[in-house]
């Protein structure tokens, strides 16, 4: 029987879709929506495989990873985003997620992630093209949002920024390249 999967994701919905489609394929599945339950969980189940939401009611889930690892060091973690940038991506792997998936994401890509013995990878696409300055903006705001702890206060006056102007420029989806 396949390990048990920790789904961390705070979208009710989204979460309990994963958890049953994971179930439906064989691989038993639990989900918790927010970080303190979902700790709690990983101890119990000594989970060995966790997908997470990198954006939990709106702080950051990086900061989970070093606490999922220390709960099991050989804890295989996918992290998945709506809001895709390369910073998070890079920071995720260096934190020990062996994958960093952009929603909306196939269930087969979440299972070879886990399954997948290779080294981390990330699945941000690279472009020849240069970067929008919208899109640069965005990457640098979700850069020194991660520095601050996912701190919207902090972050806004780290960038000199009014804290409502930042709340809206991080509601909106990410600009294109």
């Amino acid at each position: 029987m396949t390990e048990p999967t920790l789904i961390i994701d705070d979208d009710p919905s989204f979460n309990a879709i994963l958890v049953r489609t994971l179930e439906r394929r064989g691989h038993p599945a639990r989900g918790e929506l927010d970080a303190a339950s979902a700790l709690a969980a990983a101890r119990e189940m000594q989970a060995g495989r966790v997908v997470l939401d990198l954006n939990l009611n709106g702080t950051s889930g990086l900061a989970l990873i070093p606490q999922l690892l220390a709960i099991n060091p050989e804890c295989r973690i996918v992290v998945l985003t709506g809001y895709a940038s390369i910073t998070t991506a890079v920071d995720a792997v260096k934190l020990g997620a062996v994958q960093y998936l952009a929603k909306p994401v196939e269930v087969e890509a979440i299972l070879a992630a886990l399954d997948d013995d290779d080294s981390p990878d990330f699945d941000v696409p690279a472009s020849d093209e240069p970067l929008s300055v919208d899109r640069l903006e965005w990457e640098h705001i979700q850069r020194v949002l991660n520095e601050n702890d996912g701190n919207i206060s902090a972050t806004a006056r780290a960038l000199k920024m009014h804290r409502r102007t930042l709340q809206r420029k991080l509601s909106k989806r990410p600009v294109k390249t």
